[in-house]
């Protein structure tokens, strides 16, 4: 059957019903904009905007009568009320959105331990040892629906699948206010209709690419040999791919997984537009993120790219990898890819900054991943001699080549941040 998004309750086919799809993702609907709602009734159902009032403001979240209009987070203000002009705009609420967030996480923690959450406003649950006691997971999704509705006033979408991949794009395509079952052996009849890029890992570049290969859905890429999807993409990544779009995903729902992050950003002294420039900045501050990343012994699974333009409009862009990663050149190649993939046009820009998050223990790894990387490996013993050679002569005793030159300044050593949870 054809999967749209919309309100409901769906089944990818068959019954609406499956014990095998026990990973549950929670997505809450426009949260920052929901609580608003709360305490704005009148606004119900017109177009609302959360995010700075000033013309340099950003936004944060908008209702979907305001996202019809193509309003979308990290949008200027500016440019979302060029769009929509009777949208309403609300500064945003930082201790109100907290305090949504613990309640309804722990409701979540009320039904099972095994909650992972991923951000403020989402989070997998592992609810196969609540079925005794529970239900099925679809009655479990009903009963968290009807309790975060019933207490908060909030909505939220539900996708509930065999593995967190899927369960995720579940919940993407029964919002708003919606739930999806995709029971283990109707993962294929799901997934393959799909285009390629609601895999994990294929931004806009990779999309393009394989796209002009002929390989527009995910049925395409999964038929597609996992020899030429490695010639194409690289050994690592063609294989994650291959196995993402046949549905296998051997992570688990982690409660204790960590959110911390390691990032380093830096304010230039002039604007600059300058995109070699800015490229061997991003190389820099990714060979400093690794290097504490490697000396606190965490990897990182997502990267993201931060971007302070000459108006102060400030943007992020992120990308979690297929396997969790600890070198600069790793870390390097997602950032300047997320740099293209933004559309500068000129604009000159005053901060740039790279982030390592998601973190894992380093030892750890190897549990969580079906996929080798040869290629992070010799990179990685290579950083490894570069860290050996400046705990003996100091930081920067040895660089990447498009370095040499640039003068060295301090390394920062610090642990990671604690705990960050962003929206």
């Amino acid at each position: 059957m054809s999967v749209k998004g919309g309100q409901g309750e769906r089944q990818v086919s068959g019954e609406l019903d499956s014990d095998t799809a026990t990973v549950l993702h929670i997505d809450m609907d426009a949260f920052f904009a929901s609580v608003e709602l709360l305490d704005r009734p009148d606004l119900v159902g017109k177009p609302v905007i959360v995010g700075g009032a000033s013309g340099r403001g950003v936004v944060t979240s908008a209702t979907y009568e305001a996202r019809r209009y193509g309003v979308r987070s990290a949008m200027p203000v500016g440019l979302a009320m060029r769009l929509c002009p009777k949208a309403v705009v609300i500064p945003p609420n930082g201790a109100k959105y907290s305090h949504y967030s613990k309640v309804v996480m722990g409701m979540f923690r009320d039904v099972t331990p095994l909650v992972e959450p991923l951000s403020i406003d989402e989070a997998f649950l592992d609810v196969a040892g609540a079925r005794r006691l529970l239900g099925s997971p679809l009655q479990i999704a009903r009963a968290i629906r009807a309790r975060v509705r019933e207490e908060t006033g909030l909505t939220c979408s539900i996708g509930a699948a065999s593995t967190k991949f899927v369960a995720k794009l579940a919940s993407t395509h029964s919002k708003p206010d919606g739930l999806l079952v995709v029971p283990a052996e109707k993962t294929l009849e799901f997934l393959r209709p799909l285009p390629v890029g609601a895999l994990w890992g294929v931004g806009k570049v990779t999309a393009e690419s394989l796209t002009k290969r002929g390989i527009k859905t995910v049925g395409d890429l999964a038929d597609t040999p996992p020899d030429v999807l490695r010639n194409w993409l690289g050994p690592a990544a063609g294989s994650h791919l291959h196995d993402l779009a046949w549905g296998r995903d051997p992570r688990r729902v982690n409660p204790h997984g960590t959110e911390k992050s390691v990032g380093h950003e830096n304010t230039f002294a002039a604007d600059t537009a300058d995109a070699e420039f800015l490229r061997r900045e991003l190389l820099d501050q990714s060979e400093r993120v690794a290097y504490r990343l490697r000396k606190g012994g965490f990897k990182g699974r997502t990267i993201a790219l931060k971007l302070r333009f000459s108006d102060f409009t400030t943007i992020t862009r992120s990308r979690t990898l297929h396997e969790a990663t600890d070198t600069g050149r790793r870390i390097y190649e997602q950032a300047v890819e997320l740099l293209d993939e933004v559309e500068l046009k000129g604009r000159k820009i005053r901060l740039i900054g790279v982030r390592a998050e998601q973190l894992t223990d380093g030892d750890e790894q190897s549990a969580f991943t079906l996929w080798s990387d040869d290629e992070d490996d010799g990179w990685r013993e290579a950083e490894g001699v570069m860290d050996a050679a400046s705990a003996r002569f100091g930081r920067g005793a040895i660089r990447p080549a498009a370095l040499l030159g640039r003068a060295e300044r301090a390394y920062d050593t610090k642990p990671p941040e604690a705990p960050r949870f962003e929206h």
